[in-house]
C-alpha cells in the first residue's frame, strides 16, 4: 500500500508527498524527524510531517536567500548565517569569491551531524570550506553578543513556533541590525503571506522602525505550499536600487551557475502583488 505523508501546517489546507524508501525515521514523545525518497522531489526532510527541505527544489531557496542580498552588495566579504543547519545556505553564499569569511551559528551541532549523514547534497562539501567558521549556540544569543561587521546577515530560520520564535522578535532585529557594517544588508525568511501574513507584516513593522529601507521579495518554493514564500529585507543603505545592467555584470562575472535565481528575476521579485503589499506597514 502506498504511503502519503499529509502536511498539515495550516488549518485549511494541506499537502501530500508520496513515501518511497525512508533513510530515517525517529519518532519521539516531541517530535518526528523522517527523511524519504519522494519520486518528484527526490530526499525530503520532515519534522512532524512537515516539510523542511527537499532535494528537489532547495535550490530556490537558499539561491534567493544567497545571491540576492550579496550580488545587490556588490562587495560583501563577512556573512553571517543564522541556522542553516543542513548546509544549503553555505553552500550558496561560498560559491561568492569575494566572500571571504562566513559565520555560521547553529543551535544543534545534531542537525549538522544528521545533514552530513542523510543530506550531504545539501551542502555539497560546504563545512570542508576554510572559509566557513560553524559556531553551535543559540542565535539570539551569538548576535546579542557578537562585535559584528558583517556585510550580510542572513537569517535561515524556521517558523517562528519553539525555539525559532526568538528569531522573529523586535529585539533580535535591533540585534541583527547592530551586527551590520555600514550599508549592510539584513535578509529573513517569512514564510508564505497567503497563509502566513501576520508573520511577514510583524517583521516589516520591525524593520520600518531600524531600516531606512524596508522590503521584501519573493519566491515560488513548490513544496514551501500555499503560493510565494517572502523573504524579508533590511538596509540603510541603496543596494535595493543596484540597476540590472550592474547586477547582470556582477552575475556574469562571479560565474555561479543557479537554477532559479537571475538578475531579472532578482529586479522582478521586489514587484508585490497586491494582496503582500496590504500586508506591508
Amino acid at each position: 500500500m502506498t504511503e502519503w505523508v499529509r502536511e498539515s501546517l495550516h488549518p485549511d489546507y494541506a499537502q501530500s508527498l508520496r513515501v518511497g524508501e525512508v533513510l530515517y525515521d525517529s519518532e519521539t514523545e516531541h517530535q518526528r524527524l523522517r527523511v524519504f525518497e519522494n519520486g518528484t522531489f527526490g530526499r525530503v526532510l520532515t519534522l512532524d510531517d512537515v516539510v523542511q527541505t527537499t532535494e528537489g527544489d532547495n535550490f530556490i531557496y537558499h539561491e534567493m536567500m544567497a545571491h540576492v542580498p550579496i550580488f545587490a552588495h556588490g562587495s560583501a566579504s563577512r556573512v553571517l548565517i543564522v541556522g542553516g543547519g543542513d548546509g544549503g545556505m553555505a553552500r550558496e553564499v561560498l560559491r561568492h569569491q569575494n566572500v571571504s569569511h562566513v559565520t555560521m551559528v547553529e543551535i544543534d551541532a545534531g542537525v549538522v551531524e544528521f545533514s552530513k549523514a542523510y543530506l550531504p547534497m545539501l551542502s555539497q562539501g560546504a563545512f570542508d570550506d576554510s572559509r566557513l567558521d560553524l559556531v553551535i549556540a543559540d542565535g539570539a544569543d551569538f548576535i546579542r553578543s557578537t562585535s559584528g561587521g558583517y556585510d550580510v546577515i542572513i537569517v535561515d530560520s524556521t517558523d517562528p513556533i519553539g525555539p525559532g520564535e526568538v528569531l522573529f522578535t523586535d529585539t533580535f532585529y535591533a540585534h541583527a541590525k547592530r551586527a551590520l557594517a555600514p550599508e549592510g544588508i539584513l535578509v529573513t525568511q517569512n514564510g508564505v503571506p497567503f497563509l502566513q501574513g501576520q508573520e511577514l507584516t510583524n517583521t516589516m513593522r520591525a524593520f520600518a522602525a531600524l531600516f531606512a529601507d524596508p522590503a521584501c521579495y519573493l519566491a515560488t518554493i513548490p513544496t514551501y505550499a500555499g503560493g510565494p514564500m517572502a523573504f524579508g529585507w533590511g538596509t540603510d543603505g541603496e543596494a535595493r536600487k543596484t540597476p540590472s545592467d550592474v547586477l547582470q555584470g556582477r552575475f556574469d562575472a562571479a560565474g555561479i551557475q543557479t537554477g532559479y535565481y537571475t538578475p531579472a528575476v532578482h529586479k522582478g521579485a521586489f514587484a508585490l502583488p497586491g494582496y503582500v503589499q496590504k500586508l506591508m506597514p
